[in-house]
């Protein structure tokens, strides 16, 4: 297992032209989450960390640095990844922007 994330920063970007929220380290996805934007919504549809990386906390960055564009940006979100729902579900000052959408 790759310990490089632990030694550096990484920083969370949103990729407009892939509608992905993006971790790159030396030019690699190290990891993503993927989303659909509607109306006044995003919805949250698949997250990936390559196994190399997993278990060092890279999802959790992509999912709060996501769920916190959301809030600025006054969005209603859509949790389709289960990841995404079990984020929110652990931290509850996201709970209020998840829209009623079953």
């Amino acid at each position: 297992m790759s310990s490089q994330t632990n030694e550096r920063p990484l920083n969370v970007i949103n990729n407009e032209k892939l509608s992905r929220f993006e971790v790159k380290l030396d030019g690699d996805d190290v990891g993503f989450m993927e989303y659909r934007r509607e109306g006044s919504g995003i919805i949250f549809t698949h997250t990936e960390v390559p196994p190399a990386y997993r278990g060092q906390g890279i999802a959790d960055k992509i999912a709060k640095s996501a769920l916190d564009f959301a809030q600025q940006e006054h969005l209603g979100v859509i949790p389709l990844c289960p990841f995404v729902k079990k984020y929110i579900d652990r931290h509850a000052e996201y709970q209020p922007l998840v829209l009623d959408w079953k």
